[in-house]
């Protein structure tokens, strides 16, 4: 199959790897050449993680890999394919414009997959003339590493296109949990909730991150604490959800906390800048 993904971020970069290793033809599109130019670094970087943690799994080679994947900074690429995974940064206005553009390029039987961590799905379909060739899937990071995702639901998309999906999701190597559409889904309003709260924690004195995080791992057996996962995630991720959020449900409990807005201002995104709640080994 020919899989549009739309940004080259590190998700888009990840689904990517995870694409192309399942044999489709990735159609990769950003706006900047210069991170299409990194996309080739950022696979051997995660190849070199797979091999550390994943298990013993025989991996492709990298030169494999990047003969599936084809770059452009237009979406005029976009015509071929037979599925587009969009995964732009959580602004609406952004996404709402990228569907109409998409729509228009990309032939009337592909199927659309938002991958968002809040963003209502049946909001970015109505932009189209195919809602109900509109679906969510929330892939989690590194894609390469997660085996589960989120696939959510809206009003209007069909059987066919969740069969679609699953289909595709199922050639990964990953398994799809249905939900319906609301905005944040079921993880990213409960996970982000959580996150926001472990910041007011240490805000306010009661513990440092470090404490908050091995009380979740000690205590409850979670593989990761709320702000190493935050740190993971990225803080600015973690901040235009909340706000997105906010945005969407009205309620004041998402909205983000100011330390964590602070974090952000000062260029402490968690591990892809070295430091966020925790420190790390290096940038990147």
């Amino acid at each position: 199959m020919k899989v549009g993904v739309v940004g080259a971020g590190v998700m888009g970069t990840g689904l990517a790897e995870s694409l192309a290793e399942a044999g489709h033809d990735v159609l990769l599109v950003d706006t900047s050449q210069d991170t299409l130019d990194r996309v080739r670094e950022s696979i051997e970087k995660s190849l070199k993680m797979r091999r550390l943690f994943g298990g013993k799994k025989e991996l492709p080679k990298i030169e494999d890999l990047m003969l599936k994947i084809f770059t452009s900074t237009t979406t005029a690429i976009l015509e071929q394919a037979e599925f587009v995974i969009e995964n732009v940064t959580e602004d609406i206005a952004l996404k709402e414009e990228i569907y109409a553009d998409l729509d228009a390029v990309v032939g009337p039987k592909a199927c659309f997959a938002v991958n968002t961590s809040a963003v209502l799905v049946e909001r970015l379909a109505s932009r189209t003339n195919r809602p109900d060739k509109v679906l969510g899937i929330h892939f989690m990071n590194p894609v390469p590493l997660k085996d589960t995702v989120e696939v959510i639901r809206a009003p209007a998309t069909s059987d066919e296109t969740m069969e679609t999906a699953m289909r595709l999701l199922e050639s990964m190597g990953k398994n799809g949990i249905v939900v319906n559409d609301a905005p944040g889904f079921v993880s990213n309003r409960i996970l982000m909730l959580t996150v926001n709260e472990a910041v007011a924690v240490v805000d306010e004195g009661t513990a440092d991150a470090q404490t908050v995080d091995r009380i979740f791992k000690e205590c409850f057996g979670h593989k990761m604490g709320p702000l190493e996962t935050a740190d993971l995630i990225g803080l600015d991720t973690i901040l235009d959800t909340l706000e997105v959020l906010h945005a969407q449900l009205g309620d004041e409990k998402f909205v983000p906390h100011s330390l964590l807005k602070a974090k952000v201002d000062a260029g402490d995104l968690g591990r892809k800048t070295g430091t966020g709640f925790h420190r790390y080994g290096g940038r990147g």
